[in-house]
């Protein structure tokens, strides 16, 4: 992650605005001294800098949360800031030079709104989920340009990468999204989908929550697949192969198709190296024979008139709140100018989302930007409005 190591911060008087970066304000966490957030805008994006006291070290770096998909954003926000503030720099990873030739008009590359506002009309749609070095999923779409391609992959420099080869092999029925597989799955209409790729994901032994694999994902997978649409699993994990397929076969009707050791077209250089050492790989591959509803998302995330109360959103640090389906829970409580931000993780328990939430001057907002437009998103905001007003 691109950050700083700085001698001591410095805050500028804010807000304060250089060649196209604007710091909006400050927020700052009410329980823990160690932790500042510095609202940023790059080129019309909003994310947060963080400022953190790390094992001895003082850091400045990107949120998480607000992270943009663009590293360039988050190293220009950086440097902007260490120089307008003139911190001492101690040490960094943080690059100075221009943007790769092949990084400067990037078109494949989508916010999550791109797709929820109206999913890209094709008349074939693949999915790949954690694409990593991308050559599976660069191999597909060059394979069939008939076939629009949506790539999901959180890790920055893999996605950068497959941004590069997108411009260097001229391919225009490739998407890139960085974003939670199973959130974007809830927005995908049904039926229209002819293949999911889920080739070597994290096995996550000690969070198995955190897999990708699960029983709503698996139905979300047949919802949006066409009828004799597949989902591919491809596993070096026998613990995740063993959990997916015990997940498969809990539902009642299912077809599926099982594999060791195949080979296929391409293989990522991961698959290589396992191979070397003898691994074994599993495939699990569910045949849809389902054609469902269409999907229905009917609400918005609007927050009519809210009469709280400042003290109680201090102390909602730490608490969670369960409803039927769901919860939310409050993970952090910041100051701001006249007002106070929350960080909250809300929706379904196994695919959460993470944002904040800003209430100042008798006004309650998102930032920032509103949950992703998903049924359980919607019903998570209804009961969040109820606890605020509460």
């Amino acid at each position: 992650m691109p950050h700083l190591h700085i001698e001591e911060f410095k805050k500028l008087e804010l807000p304060y605005q250089k060649d196209g970066v604007s710091f909006n304000f400050y927020a700052k966490n009410t329980k823990h001294d160690d932790e500042l957030l510095i609202s940023t805008t790059v080129e019309d994006e909003d994310f947060f800098l963080l400022l953190k006291d790390d094992e001895n070290k003082t850091l400045l770096k990107t949120d998480k949360l607000t992270r943009p998909a663009s590293t360039h954003k988050v190293h220009k926000a950086l440097l902007t800031y260490a120089n307008e503030s003139k911190l001492n720099i101690l040490s960094s990873n943080v690059h100075t030079t221009n943007k790769n030739i092949h990084l400067q008009e990037v078109t494949a590359l989508k916010k999550i709104e791109y797709f929820a506002d109206k999913f890209p009309d094709a008349e074939d749609v693949a999915i790949e989920v954690g694409f990593g070095s991308g050559r599976h999923l660069l191999h597909q779409a060059k394979k069939n340009p008939n076939t629009l391609y949506i790539g999901i992959e959180i890790h920055r420099p893999s996605i950068e990468q497959v941004l590069k080869q997108i411009n260097i092999q001229e391919l225009d029925n490739l998407l890139v999204l960085d974003y939670d597989a199973r959130l974007f799955m809830e927005l995908v209409p049904s039926n229209i989908v002819s293949q999911i790729f889920v080739h070597f994901p994290v096995p996550w032994d000690k969070k198995p929550h955190r897999r990708v694999i699960s029983t709503s994902f698996i139905e979300e997978a047949r919802r949006v697949l066409k009828v004799d649409g597949t989902l591919e699993l491809r596993t070096d994990s026998e613990n995740y192969y063993a959990y997916s397929y015990e997940t498969f076969i809990d539902f009642p009707k299912i077809t599926l198709n099982i594999r060791k050791n195949s080979d296929i077209e391409v293989s990522s250089k991961y698959e290589d190296r396992w191979k070397r050492m003898e691994k074994n790989i599993y495939d699990v591959t569910m045949i849809n024979d389902l054609e469902s509803d269409v999907l229905k998302i009917e609400g918005n995330f609007d927050f009519e008139k809210i009469d709280y109360d400042e003290q109680k959103l201090l102390n909602l640090g730490g608490v969670t709140k369960k409803f039927d389906g769901g919860f939310i829970h409050f993970e952090r409580v910041y100051k701001i100018d006249s007002g106070v931000m929350l960080r909250v993780s809300m929706g379904s328990f196994d695919r959460p989302e993470h944002l904040y939430v800003i209430l100042k001057d008798e006004k309650v907002d998102y930032y920032p930007l509103p949950p992703l437009r998903s049924n359980s998103n919607l019903y998570a905001h209804k009961f969040l409005y109820e606890v605020l007003n509460g």
